[in-house]
């Protein structure tokens, strides 16, 4: 079977190693180095976080005034929205272009009209697709507004115009969280690229030991759900997991400024920031619009494929989280659609691996024409 999330993008190796990785203070400040060099600034001005949402925190609490309005873009995670709250700001939710599921030019600007007040723009980049950063970095030079980064989908790509993605707003923040583009389980790490900018302090407080312990086993744990799945019984066993804390809900992940990333989990995210491509790396997944998406994903899974880890089942996801961001979904139509018609491929097989996946995809697409 092939599966989206649960750790499917672990392989054997990979995953003994992650569950005894071991690490040092050295690890952290080799890490905090390479992130300064990568991109071009000083090791004072680059932070490690257990989290992404802690670092995407600081990085509007050392740029953006309280109670500021701050462009997000209307199809994303609780996350995002969880942190600029954190800032003591408030979310202004940017509608987005179907072809890139990010707001471009036109959705900037079409939100700015009603929040002339804003004083920052999240750019994210979503699934690794790049926007196209020439035109949003000419409107926030013009209006003021500060631009920060969002790398959480897209760490190692390139926009249209040749720049790698975190080196040309104030700041970038990453995420080493659960399918990201550098996944050690959790983590994160804020850059500020303006070398005016004040210092940002780096943490040194442990994350909690059920934490830590949560993270080295989970691979092994999506490894078992996934074995379980053959059984019928991965959804049991993903609730006793649950319910015993041996794993935790990417979503519900605690933020916390002044929790630092673990040595060992340091180390292995320099390790594969070392083996990104040069030239830029591929979107960590594939989207389709389709029709009948339940009745989708029911085909597939007979067939072998687990795609039901979706990311956003609504403009904001998780779910279960939704009514509490106050989504406006008549500023948002495409985000409200997109949420209602896509599904995910995950980059990390090879085509072949999907090719009875995509031919059952191709019989509920939908015809953008109409």
């Amino acid at each position: 079977m092939h599966f989206l999330g649960r750790a499917a993008n672990y392989k054997g190796s990979e995953i003994l190693k992650h569950t005894f990785a071991f690490g040092t203070k050295k690890d952290s400040e080799q890490l905090r180095a390479y992130l300064a060099a990568h991109y071009g600034t000083t090791l004072d001005h680059v932070a490690l976080y257990h989290n992404g949402r802690s670092a995407l925190t600081v990085a509007m609490r050392n740029l953006v005034p309280e109670k500021s309005e701050v462009i997000i873009t209307g199809f994303t995670c609780f996350a995002v929205v969880q942190a600029v709250r954190a800032a003591r700001c408030v979310p202004v939710y940017a509608d987005i272009d179907r072809e890139t599921l990010n707001f471009g030019k036109d959705q900037l600007l079409d939100a700015l009209k009603n929040h002339k007040d804003a004083k920052a723009v999240i750019v994210q980049n979503t699934m690794g697709i790049p926007v196209d950063i020439t035109e949003i970095e000419e409107i926030c030079n013009k209006l003021g507004l500060i631009l920060i980064e969002d790398l959480a989908h897209c760490t190692g790509v390139r926009y249209p115009d040749g720049r790698e993605v975190g080196t040309v707003g104030r700041a970038a923040a990453l995420s080493f969280g659960k399918g990201k583009s550098i996944d050690t389980i959790s983590g994160g790490a804020v850059v500020f690229n303006d070398e005016n900018d004040k210092p940002v302090k780096q943490p040194e407080k442990k994350p909690f030991f059920s934490e830590t312990l949560a993270d080295r086993w989970y691979p092994f744990h999506g490894r078992m759900i996934r074995t379980f799945s053959y059984l019928g019984l991965g959804k049991v066993l993903t609730g006793v997991l649950l319910k015993l804390g041996c794993i935790e809900r990417s979503a519900d992940s605690r933020l916390s400024t002044t929790t630092r990333l673990t040595h060992w989990q340091a180390k292995l995210v320099l390790e594969k920031f070392q083996k990104l491509p040069k030239t830029g790396r591929k979107p960590l997944r594939d989207f389709y619009f389709v029709e009948d998406r339940e009745e989708l994903l029911k085909r597939l899974k007979k067939i072998g494929y687990v795609f039901d880890e979706i990311w956003y089942e609504t403009p904001v996801s998780p779910a279960r989280y939704y009514k509490k961001v106050h989504f406006d979904e008549k500023a948002c139509p495409n985000a409200k659609k997109v949420a209602e018609e896509i599904i995910n491929i995950p980059t990390y097989y090879k085509k072949s691996e999907l090719t009875p996946a995509y031919k059952v995809i191709k019989e509920y697409m939908v015809d953008e024409e109409d």
